[in-house]
């Protein structure tokens, strides 16, 4: 007797670091998979195997042809809201399952409850999607352990100090891989309609101590020197928007003696604990060395 077909999965956010790993998952499951994409050109990045659909979530009409015939999507919202609540009408009138990709702004460590515009954000998303009453799942990475290879890979590939503030600050970075695991697992699986998820590292460590773990993993010492916020407001004020940079120095500075909050959720949903960071930046090591 033939197996009943599978509805496909659409994954927004498809090249970015969570989605891209999410289809992967997906697909060595066996689940046929959409993925969004602002440009054409992108599905020369991704699986053979993957159906490409170009559309824009500020233009919500863009999403109709994708959404045909779909059983469940992965949503992640780096855009302003002001579409929300017209992608969100249209998710609930096409997918049984929706997992959205949001913050840890409900936590009550401090780390995550200073000033966050991007918190902000996720509640909306998080309140309309509620409103539905569509099987839905949260889930909320902390730090996530990739960040280190827009902020101290430079610095490490070109032999120098790495220089940053709030080095005692202590965080649980999570791999990318795992945060895309669990997103796969609770797309696919059923029993999580009302899941929210906190999804951490293993352990605590300072910012000091993650760099030192990379040094430790290149087998050669990074040096590391306190920077003040001042002057990471200064360096970073060309790449990044203000209120960012605000609200990582916040976070840090209310992080400095306080043991970083973590949580089993990973191990929890896939019955293998979470990868530490030093396996993560083994598995990146190429990334912090000359030439890459």
């Amino acid at each position: 007797m033939s197996q009943p077909a599978i509805s496909p999965v659409l994954v927004t956010g498809a090249t970015g670091r969570v989605g891209r790993v999410v289809i992967d998952q997906l697909l060595d499951a066996g689940v046929p998979v959409r993925a969004l994409t602002h440009r054409s050109e992108a599905a020369a990045t991704l699986p053979a195997r993957v159906e490409v659909f170009t559309g824009d979530l500020t233009v919500p009409e863009t999403l109709d042809p994708a959404l045909r015939g779909v059983g469940a999507a992965f949503l992640v919202w780096t855009v302003p809201t002001e579409t929300a609540a017209a992608v969100v009408e249209r998710l609930a009138a096409h997918v049984q399952r929706v997992v959205f990709l949001s913050s840890p702004h409900q936590t009550p460590h401090p780390f995550f409850q200073q000033p966050n515009p991007m918190a902000a954000l996720h509640a909306d998303i998080e309140r309309l999607i509620a409103a539905t009453g569509l099987e839905s799942t949260i889930i909320r990475p902390g730090m996530f352990a990739s960040n280190s290879l827009a902020w101290w890979a430079p610095a490490i590939r070109a032999g120098e100090t790495v220089r940053w503030p709030y080095g005692a600050a202590e965080t649980a970075p999570v791999d990318d891989r795992d945060v895309a695991a669990v997103a796969a697992r609770t797309l696919r699986q059923d029993g999580h309609a009302g899941g929210d998820y906190v999804l951490t590292g293993p352990e605590s460590l300072t910012q000091a101590a993650q760099v030192n773990a990379i040094g430790d993993v290149l087998k050669r010492r990074v040096a590391f020197e306190e920077m003040t916020p001042d002057e990471f407001r200064s360096l970073a004020e060309r790449t990044a928007p203000s209120s960012a940079v605000d609200m990582l120095l916040a976070a840090w500075r209310a992080a400095v003696g306080q043991p970083a909050y973590i949580t089993t959720a990973v191990a929890d949903i896939l019955g293998t604990p979470p990868r530490t960071f030093r396996q993560w930046a083994a598995d990146h090591a190429p990334a912090f060395t000359k030439g890459s």
